[in-house]
């Protein structure tokens, strides 16, 4: 069973949003995600190895198809991305402004790979988990 750091991967997608303009940078990323969670006496663990997770998380996404390149005509300057609708519909699923819902994340670790396209597809179509 594969598990995914939930948080870092909304981080990545909420800066793919934004990043029109500019490269995105996971790396980067996730060293203000890690600054973040220590500002909230959350553990960090290993700054270089959440570094590197996001970096893979990056090349996850962009294989999987929740992220494509950004066109140039909005913003993109080779090393962008904008959301596709799978990533749109994982960002909804991870969306942590909805208070008390976990219901979503816990659908999704209960699922071999849940960034599996496949798997994903199906479970995102079920309307029950939103």
């Amino acid at each position: 069973m594969t598990t995914y750091n939930w948080e870092l991967i909304e981080r990545l997608l909420h800066e793919v949003q934004n990043s029109a303009g500019h490269s995105f940078a996971p790396r980067a990323y996730a060293e203000e995600h890690a600054t973040a969670q220590a500002a909230q006496g959350q553990a960090t663990g290993n700054l270089d190895d959440l570094k590197a997770l996001a970096a893979d998380y990056e090349r996850l996404l962009l294989k999987h198809g929740y992220i494509e390149s950004r066109p140039e005509g909005e913003g993109g300057n080779g090393e962008n991305f904008i959301l596709t609708p799978r990533g749109s519909a994982l960002l909804s699923l991870l969306d942590s402004s909805i208070p008390g819902n976990d219901h979503p994340l816990q659908v999704l670790d209960e699922q071999a790979d849940a960034l599996d396209p496949t798997t994903f597809d199906q479970v995102a179509a079920k309307v029950q988990i939103a």
